[in-house]
Order: C-alpha cells, then structure tokens, then sequence
C-alpha cells in the first residue's frame, strides 16, 4: 500500500485539509466532487505515485477539515478556481496535472478554460465540459429531469438538514443504490462521507456550491461570453451508466478541447473510481505515463 499522510496546506486565506502521497515536484492535484472526500482518491494514489506523481488530494472549501466560509457567495467558482491556483503556488511544483471528478472537474474545467496556471495534463471523470452541458440541458427534458436534485438544492436551509439527519445514512444509501459495483466503496470511505455530510454547517457548505452556480448563472455566462479553447491534452474517462448526467453530455467536448480523447466505461456508473478503479488506472498509466 502506497504510504499517504493528511497534512494542512494554508492556501488562499483558508486552511486545506490535504491527503498527499509520493514525493518530487510533478504534481498530481486530485479534485473530489460532491458530495465526496479526498478518500475517494485511494484506488489511484499508487498508480500516480508509480508514475512519478506527488499527489495532492485536497478537501476543498466547505469539506471535510478545509475551512468553511459562511454564505453562497463564497463557493462562486472565482473562489473555487482561485483556491486551485493556490494550492499549486503552495505545493512548489514544476508541472501540475489535475485530476478531478464530478464538482471537482467542473472547477478543473474552468481552471483549464481560464489559463489559470500552466497544465501539464488535465483528467476528467464523469462531468462535461460546462458549454457541452449548457447546450443539452436546455434542450434535454431527460437530463433536465436528471439534474431535478439541483434545483431541489435551491430551497434554503431544508436540504442540507434532510441529507445530514441520522448521521448522513441516507448518504451512504445513495451511493450504494447508485453504484453498480456497490462493494467499490470501503465501510470507511463510507463512514468519512457520512460523518461530514452530518454536520449541518459542512453540507450547508457543500449545497452552497450548487447554490452558487445557479444563483450566478455559471453555465449560461460561460456561453454567452464565449468559450476559450482548452490547448492542455486532456482525457475524459466516462461511466457510460451515470445516473446523473447522460453520455451526450459528452458529445461535442472537441469543440472545446484541442487535444482530447475521451475513454468510456461500459457497466460504470458516476462513481468512476468505485465502479472501475483497475481500468481507470490502466487509462491513467496509457495517458500519463
């Protein structure tokens, strides 16, 4: 088992809870999504660290031990994509790849999109590129119907204490009743998600996220102030049965992503690194290594 630490990495005004593995100054930042924990990373951490990989896997703002800035305003993705930059600026690296998962790609999109800091590789998992899911959501009733918890997450105060009641069990339920390969997802991955998600301020904090994006109109901005082209080398590796977010989101990416190359995983779900961790790891090793 590859050796890993948790250690606080002060970055942007705030404090980061960081799971980190490996050593050097190639950097692997890895960007969790929601409503997850940098533990979603551990079936990666030894492939990344064999290929020469320091791996940085943050809480980011609002999860787990990171800080928690209080109001909506505070999780608009300026904020989000401004943390990423500092989490680089503090690791002291001399290439960075992200690698990122629901939430967590959406942010890396952006990232990515902005330029913000220079990219050696970009991997996303199961998330589409913001102007790809601008244009099917629109048009879309399925997905439209799909992505019904978003708007479900607007309603103030009363999500966050619906999903943190009885210890966050429900959590656990989700991911389970989701997953396709439920047996992915260790007792304690699932007792980490459920005991932040409990506390009502954390998946306030969490929500707020979701919040944020609709309240700033993220992905209809995006569009219509015109999308830049990404120029990193970027892969997508995509559960082909994602009960949130259907494979033509996926449809189009290239118009937006110069080099790119999308692998797709029959019988996998949303949840890439449960599901599938060996043939994720195979797609990392063909496209990092």
């Amino acid at each position: 088992m590859t050796p890993s630490r948790y250690i606080t990495v002060l970055a942007n005004g705030l404090s980061f809870e960081v799971l980190e593995a490996g050593t050097g100054d190639r950097l692997a930042l890895c960007l969790h999504g929601f409503p997850e924990h940098p533990e979603m990373w551990r079936p990666h951490l030894e492939t990344l660290v064999a290929l020469g990989y320091r791996v940085w896997a943050p809480s980011q703002r609002g999860y787990g031990k990171s800080s928690k800035p209080a109001g909506i305003a505070s999780y608009h993705i300026d904020h989000l994509v401004a943390d990423v930059a500092a989490l680089i600026d503090a690791s002291g690296a001399r290439t960075v790849t992200i690698v990122a998962h629901d939430w967590g790609a959406i942010v890396a999109w952006f990232f990515a999109m902005r330029k913000t800091r220079p990219l050696e590789r970009l991997v996303i998992m199961n998330v589409p590129h913001p102007a790809v899911f601008a244009k099917v959501i629109r048009r879309s009733r399925r997905q439209q119907k799909r992505s019904w918890y978003v708007l479900a997450f607007q309603i103030p105060r009363l999500p966050e204490w619906l999903i943190s009641r009885r210890g966050g069990k429900r959590l656990r339920q989700i991911f389970l009743s989701t997953s396709l390969r439920p047996e992915g997802f260790t007792e304690h991955e699932l007792d980490v998600y459920c005991a932040q998600i409990a506390d009502v301020p954390t998946a306030r904090a969490m929500i707020n996220w979701y919040r944020s994006a609709i309240q700033s109109n993220l992905f209809r901005n995006l569009v219509k102030g015109g999308v830049p082209e990404i120029e990193t080398p970027t892969l997508m590796i995509w559960g082909e049965d994602d009960h949130a977010l259907g494979k033509e989101t996926t449809y189009g990416t290239d118009r937006y992503v110069k080099n790119l190359r999308i692998d797709y995983l029959a019988g996998c779900s949303h949840w890439v690194s449960q599901d599938a961790p060996e043939r994720a790891n195979e797609r990392l090793v063909s496209f990092l290594g």
